[in-house]
């Protein structure tokens, strides 16, 4: 019974994944043509005559009807003949790698930010009203408020510059990511360990925690296997979300540390109106969303059996 429900469940939310996909294409699609410049004169040049920037026009159809346009778009991309405006070279080869990258560096950085969020979230809780509670609200409060892009300016200075234990940026081993992924991750860490604290304050006030402790419960096994999985529910959204965020607001880091990832390839294309970069990019970054979101939906499922019976 319980399989027939995670299954039901699960088609549900796949079957969601179709429109919400149309919808991401179009509104990319139509808000592309709304910005100002024409994309046949930038790529171009300066220096270009009015018929080199007609012929630019006609190899990529920029003059055509915007329905036309969409569909040639939406067809390419299942052929995988979809190109780029600026080098011509098949779009996906372009944005894969770049994906590839930041998928990397989010995902290490969702790490760093889970297992310190939740870890400091715990102590807080369990020392609430303490000093070791203000201090880790301290964190909090310092980690949201800081910019991510000055906090990588500081860390650069501090193991870079002047310890000389980290890369301040580039790729190549495993180093080099260190850096950016605590960047990446520390407001998050900061998030996560704030929903943490309240979410298992607001269990540990539950009748069956008091109960559990008048009949003489271990401590440490009140919190891990009674509060803790209560209270993981809220915070696992704030996980799935934040990913999700990291996947799309990665190019300040990635800029700070010279790391390759798609934020920038995606700005950079916006620049020289590269619609085709741009849409694939951001579209590949809301399908990813997307996904994250289903396995949230899952991890639901297996912690709350009501999620699943519903």
């Amino acid at each position: 019974m319980v399989v027939i429900h995670l299954n039901n469940f699960l088609v549900r939310r796949l079957l969601l994944i179709i429109p919400i996909f149309l919808g991401v294409s179009i509104i990319i699609f139509l808000m592309m043509r709304m910005i100002p410049g024409d994309p046949a004169r930038i790529l171009a040049g300066e220096n270009a005559t009015a018929q080199d920037i007609q012929n630019i026009t006609d190899r990529f159809g920029l003059d055509q009807p915007l329905v036309v346009q969409y569909f040639k778009f939406m067809s390419g991309i299942f052929t995988n003949s979809v190109r780029s405006l600026r080098s011509e070279l098949p779009v996906f080869e372009e944005v894969m790698p770049r994906y590839m990258k930041t998928v990397q560096l989010s995902s290490l950085s969702i790490l760093i930010a889970t297992v310190l969020g939740i870890g400091l979230g715990i102590i807080a809780a369990v020392k609430r009203n303490t000093w070791v509670d203000n201090l880790v609200m301290g964190f909090s409060l310092f980690g949201v408020s800081m910019p991510v892009f000055w906090l990588g300016f500081l860390l650069i200075i501090l193991f870079s510059v002047t310890l000389h234990w980290l890369p301040a940026g580039g790729v190549g081993s495993f180093r080099h990511i260190i850096l950016p992924a605590i960047t990446l991750g520390m407001a998050t860490s900061a998030i996560i360990a704030r929903m943490t604290r309240a979410s298992m304050l607001q269990v540990m006030n539950q009748d069956f925690i008091r109960t559990a402790e008048a009949f003489g419960i271990n401590i440490r096994k009140i919190i891990m296997k009674y509060t803790l999985k209560n209270a993981l529910i809220p915070v696992i959204t704030i996980v799935g979300l934040q990913f999700g965020y990291m996947l799309g607001g990665a190019v300040l880091t990635e800029s700070v540390f010279g790391w390759p990832g798609l934020g920038r390839l995606i700005v950079d294309s916006i620049f020289s109106r590269d619609y085709t970069v741009v849409q694939v990019g951001i579209m590949v970054i809301a399908m990813t969303f997307v996904f994250v979101n289903l396995l949230v939906d899952i991890t639901y499922a297996f912690l709350d059996p009501r999620i699943r019976r519903s």
